[in-house]
Order: structure tokens, then C-alpha cells, then sequence
């Protein structure tokens, strides 16, 4: 051994995955509107007017009015807070795409096969955060 001891394991090696997430919204009518009517996500349960939860996948997708961090200053207009990816198979990105212009939703960018090897397509819910279609290619 080299003299150093070795750190102990840490509780947070047992997490295997995101359970849900949170986004807190600015406009709960128009961001519903755009999960259920544009996404088509499923909705799981509604557990109040500040709180709505829609399946994706093997996750949830929560809508909220943030209360418990009240003091927290919300995020600008035209500021993302966050991104989402969400994955699909190469020919659902145009898919995508197309349904998302179909219903007047802009894109930030267009289907693209990146370097990395991805298709992706880029676009923005209404409070400005960026959503993202992908496939492995």
C-alpha cells in the first residue's frame, strides 16, 4: 500500500437510478398543455394544482409550483433551468420533429446526426427549458 488510507465507501453508491424529476414551472396551464397535448405524456396522478406527474418510461415527470424553496428567486424568462433528453429510435427523431412543427412548436435545431453519434433535435417547452429527441446512430 502506498501509506494513504482508503476512503470508506460512500451511502450514495447505493442510488441506481433518477426516480423522478421536478421541474418548477412559471406557467402550470401552458406547461400542461405542452406535456399532455404536444409530448402526449401520460398522465400518472395529479396531487394538486401545483402538482401534476406524468410517466415516461420507467420514470416521472413531475410539474410543479415550488413552494418548500419559496425564497428562491424563480429562473428568468428565456433562461433554461434545465434539459431533458429523451430517447427514441433514429427514424422518431424526424418523427418527432415533424409532429412538434405540425403543432407550431419552433426548433432550436433541426434533426442532425452529430459527430458523437447521435440524431438529435433541439427545442423548448414554454418556460424556455431544452428539450431534447435523440436515437443512437
Amino acid at each position: 500500500m502506498n501509506g494513504q488510507t482508503q476512503k470508506p465507501a460512500s451511502a450514495f453508491q447505493a442510488i441506481r437510478a433518477i426516480d423522478y424529476t421536478v421541474i418548477f414551472v412559471r406557467d402550470m396551464a401552458a406547461m400542461r398543455r405542452f406535456y399532455e397535448d404536444i409530448m402526449q405524456f401520460p398522465l400518472l396522478r395529479e396531487l394538486s394544482p401545483h402538482w401534476i406527474e406524468y410517466q415516461v418510461g420507467g420514470n416521472t415527470l413531475a410539474l410543479a409550483i415550488p413552494k418548500r424553496f419559496a425564497e428562491d428567486a424563480p429562473t428568468p424568462k428565456g433562461s433554461a433551468a434545465l434539459q431533458l433528453a429523451f430517447k427514441v429510435a433514429v427514424p422518431d427523431v424526424d418523427r418527432c420533429a415533424e409532429e412538434l412543427l405540425q403543432q407550431g412548436v419552433s426548433l432550436l435545431s433541426p434533426p442532425t446526426n452529430q459527430p458523437f453519434g447521435h440524431r438529435t433535435l433541439f427545442f423548448r417547452d414554454p418556460d424556455g427549458n431544452v428539450l431534447e429527441v435523440f436515437a443512437d446512430i
